[in-house]
């Protein structure tokens, strides 16, 4: 059975870093989309870009290209948008997957779900740079791609972008909690993610926020995106099929 999946980038990606795992998907059949999210093309603003502008972007790809039955699958700060653009546009969907992704209440920011020392530190970069926020190499390297070699984690480091960091700080409105919702859910837990803590994890933390949902697990690290892209593609198959 072919299904559709629409693959969301987190923050300082695009839609092309997901290529990798959605060809292992499109190679078992389905159809896979990679759009990159407003805020996160090379000419953006990253400055006035924030989140209702990120979840709007999503929601005119999958009306312009007039998707029905969707898959949508949330990688990290992604998890905002998929939840935004399920309040809206719920008819066109068929199952939420977050990966290692934010799982918003109404009301909540980002910056809201993440522990105080990133905030903090965020602030300052953003503050020096017009809006802009960037991840220190050290902590890219350490905390979000663990279990790639010195190698893996310089290139991939050198193909992400400055990050509208407005998309953080604002205020998500959902008009009824994500476990409401009569649409299929699933959490993607890869185990070695520390971007952020295993004392204030991922998973159950907040993928218990779904209500009813389907937990899958593999291994690696936030970004298996880059180390594993075969496994990650199993992963998200098992979570999005029926």
């Amino acid at each position: 059975m072919t299904d559709t999946y629409v693959l969301v980038h987190g923050a300082w990606h695009t839609g092309h870093e997901l290529e990798a795992v959605a060809k292992h998907i499109r190679d078992a059949g389905h159809h896979v989309h990679c759009p990159t999210l407003a805020g996160n093309h090379k000419n953006d603003s990253r400055a006035k870009t924030g989140l209702d502008d990120a979840i709007a972007s999503l929601a005119h790809y999958l009306e312009t290209h007039d998707l029905k039955e969707v898959r949508l699958v949330g990688h990290s700060y992604g998890g905002m948008v998929i939840s935004g653009v399920a309040a809206r546009l719920a008819s066109r969907l068929k199952r939420l997957v977050y990966v290692n992704a934010f799982v918003p209440h109404d009301g909540d920011s980002l910056n809201d779900l993440v522990p105080p020392i990133y905030t903090g530190m965020f602030d300052a970069i953003a503050g020096a740079n017009d809006g802009a926020v960037t991840l220190p190499f050290e902590i890219w390297r350490e905390a979000f791609i663990n279990d790639a070699d010195i190698a893996l984690a310089t290139s991939a480091y050198g193909v992400l972008n400055p990050h509208p960091y407005k998309t953080f700080t604002d205020k998500i409105k959902l008009s009824q909690p994500l476990a409401a919702m009569p649409i299929g859910k699933s959490y993607v837990n890869c185990q070695q993610d520390i971007a952020l803590p295993h004392s204030y994890p991922w998973h159950p933390r907040l993928s218990e926020r779904l209500g009813l949902f389907r937990l899958i697990e593999c291994p690696g690290s936030h970004e298996t995106w880059f180390t594993n892209p075969p496994r990650l593609a199993q992963a998200i198959i098992e979570a999005g099929r029926d």
